[in-house]
């Protein structure tokens, strides 16, 4: 008898050597945690679902409801409210009191604010000229002339003096801050925590905490808008600092440069363009947050905007939202050009250079002129007109949504009904009604498998506090509507975003949209997608998925785009399809991009979901707005606050582990 002797297989370049069999895979792992949670839920549904009512309260809720009643009663007996609180209240309500004066509202005995609106108009147009170009001094004259053709001139005013303040304030600290950071490890090893965490709460969350300790108006308003506006400054200017090239700063060092010169004739020049966008990003964050701040009584076209939501009123808040779009996008134009200016300048052969400084100083001169006859003058102070262009926007408004509600109701009830009966609701169902040490155990056993232990220990501390709020099912509820919108995000994300990597014609049609759309605050979503589906969680999972979609394509393209050319040309030359390149290639090798692309979907997407609140989106959302406006249930509204906290930090945590494992 022969004996055929087998080769031993070998492993090929590549793979693993043979061996032992490995662990569990990720995919297998997560599909086990799947299954068992679906079998569990079948035996135990409906048991221990730690459901609250919407008019009850729990211990916490009572306790937090006394703190703010004995603030309320001991503010001005307090030392600390008041040698503290109080003084940074009256300082930045002085500040915001002043702007408001000198644009927006009546001073001095004066029935008109000091400056009208032509000499807002013109100093509008004359700093976009000076730090910009005549093209976006063009457009900040246009848009601001279009504020008050709305109607809505001293709404929009206000709403510019309390970004103003917020903006100047912040910037007075975060400037400094971010240079610390960039030239200090240690500090910015310190601050980085902090800023992630900051950056992780939604807008909402901002506002119950700060309302308790500086009571509500634009004084609080603005409080909340600065310190949610200046992480954005602080990162950035640190990423600025750190970037300049060190042989250069060495340069400088050996020239005998000290500290204070390396830093403001080497450092901060060279870091200024990024330093400007960082300006840009906090002014942009400071108008979101100036709008939702409305809900604790700041002024201007946020308060339009949150009366005509609550009463349904779609064509006022269409003309109002146009207002901050307009408004967003003249200060966004002003603030790019500003960063670009100099670059641009040095590249441009443009003869009337050499008399820029002349005509700035003439500029100059007919703006004071048109500011003093501004002040002196009614038909310069007051906007002349009745707003009918405003009138005409929302009566456009009413009529598309009658339009859209009368013949398109059936499309739009379908698409409504389709996914939250055949997705939402099953989702919500499993997260609402499973018992909650059910549902805590699983999410942290997909933590574990998704980011590793320390996710694991993360999210099992962020399950205990959310039960410890008392609000754990509308925490599911909020869940649920988080996770499947940002299914959608992330099924638009790679769709356009492959399409986008893969063509440079489809990245420069796309991208400025993407641009334009990142420009707006979230409550401006609201309002087109109330018209077409009414006041329901639909409506507000829909504009999550339209305001968190830009971000996720972004990061996608960018991730595709840089997968090194030679992989894609040897997959072709294998003889590799578009798809097969797509699927087997360019997506896995995208991995870490896909990843980062959810981790900033699901942030955007719980920040809107929890606006939504105003919109018949329920759960923690509403649980908030509720607080603002029925005392009794401020305790409620306050732990909310805490239960979306918690939410993103579990998101962050475990999307960003998730992200380094990947990329490891």
């Amino acid at each position: 008898m022969t004996v055929v002797m087998e080769k031993p297989e070998t492993a090929t370049a590549g793979e693993p050597p043979a061996g032992p069999a490995r662990g569990i895979s990720r995919p297998a792992a997560l599909a086990a945690i799947l299954v068992v949670w679906l079998v569990l839920f079948a035996v135990l549904r409906g048991k221990q679902t730690l459901t609250l009512a919407a008019a009850d309260l729990t211990g916490l809720h009572h306790w937090f409801n006394d703190v703010n009643d004995s603030v309320g009663a001991n503010r001005n007996s307090n030392p600390v409210f008041l040698y503290f609180f109080n003084e940074i209240r009256l300082v930045i309500d002085t500040l915001v009191t002043f702007v408001q004066e000198l644009i927006a509202q009546p001073s001095a005995g004066r029935p008109l604010p000091q400056i009208g609106w032509l000499g807002v108009v013109a100093v509008a147009g004359y700093v976009s000229w000076a730090v910009g170009n005549w093209r976006v001094a063009l457009l900040a004259v246009a848009g601001f002339t279009f504020l008050g053709l709305q109607g809505l001139w001293q709404e929009s005013m206000d709403t510019l003096a309390l970004t103003v303040s917020a903006v100047f304030v912040a910037l007075l600290f975060a400037i400094p801050i971010g240079v610390w950071a960039g030239l200090s490890d240690r500090v910015d090893r310190i601050v980085t925590p902090f800023l992630d965490f900051m950056q992780t709460m939604p807008t909402f969350v901002y506002l119950a905490p700060l309302t308790l300790f500086f009571l509500i108006g634009p004084a609080s308003a603005t409080i909340a808008t600065l310190v949610y506006a200046a992480p954005p400054a602080i990162r950035i200017t640190a990423h600025a600092i750190r970037t300049v090239p060190r042989t250069t700063v060495e340069a400088a060092d050996s020239l005998g440069a000290t500290r204070r010169q390396s830093l403001t004739k080497v450092l901060l020049p060279m870091s200024k363009r990024t330093v400007v966008m960082g300006v840009n990003q906090t002014i942009m964050a400071a108008l979101a947050m100036v709008t939702i701040a409305a809900l604790i009584d700041a002024p201007g076209l946020g308060k339009t905007v949150v009366q005509a939501l609550q009463s349904l009123d779609v064509g006022t808040a269409f003309n109002a939202g146009l207002a901050i779009v307009v408004l967003a996008i003249v200060l966004d134009r002003v603030t790019t050009a500003a960063s670009t200016r100099a670059e641009t300048a040095r590249g441009s052969r443009n003869r009337f250079l050499a008399w820029r400084r002349p005509l700035l100083g003439a500029g100059a001169a007919v703006t004071a002129v048109l500011v003093y006859l501004s002040h002196t003058y009614v038909w310069a102070a007051e906007f002349p007109g009745d707003g009918g262009t405003g009138s005409a926007v929302s009566s456009g408004a009413d009529h598309v949504t009658t339009w859209a509600q009368d013949h398109l109701s059936g499309l739009t009830n379908g698409i409504r009904d389709a996914l939250t009966t055949g997705l939402l609701n099953p989702f919500q169902t499993l997260l609402t009604d499973s018992p909650w040490w059910l549902v805590g155990a699983a999410l942290v056993a997909l933590a574990v498998v998704l980011g590793g232990w320390r996710s694991g220990v993360t999210t099992a501390v962020c399950v205990g506090l959310l039960v410890g709020t008392g609000l754990w099912s509308d925490s599911m509820t909020t869940l649920a509507s988080t996770v499947v919108a940002t299914v959608l995000v992330m099924l638009l994300g790679v769709g356009f975003g492959v399409w986008m990597g893969r063509s440079a014609l489809a990245d420069r049609l796309v991208r400025p949209t993407l641009d334009a759309a990142q420009v707006m605050p979230p409550f401006v979503y609201l309002v087109p997608f109330l018209a077409l589906f009414g006041a329901t969680r639909f409506t507000a999972i829909v504009a999550a998925v339209v305001y968190a979609a830009p971000v996720a394509m972004k990061i996608v393209a960018d991730g595709v785009r840089n997968v090194p050319a030679t992989t894609v040309e040897a997959a072709t030359a294998a003889g590799c399809n578009t798809w097969q390149i797509i699927t087997k290639v360019q997506l896995p090798m995208a991995r870490g991009a896909l990843t980062l692309a959810t981790n900033q979907g699901l942030i955007y997407v719980l920040a809107m979901v929890v606006v939504g609140g105003l919109v018949g989106a329920g759960a923690l959302g509403y649980d908030v707005v509720a607080g603002f406006s029925q005392g009794e249930l401020y305790g409620k509204g306050l732990a909310a606050g805490l239960a979306i906290v918690l939410l993103g930090v579990m998101f962050d945590r475990i999307t960003q582990a998730a992200a380094r494992r990947t990329s490891a």
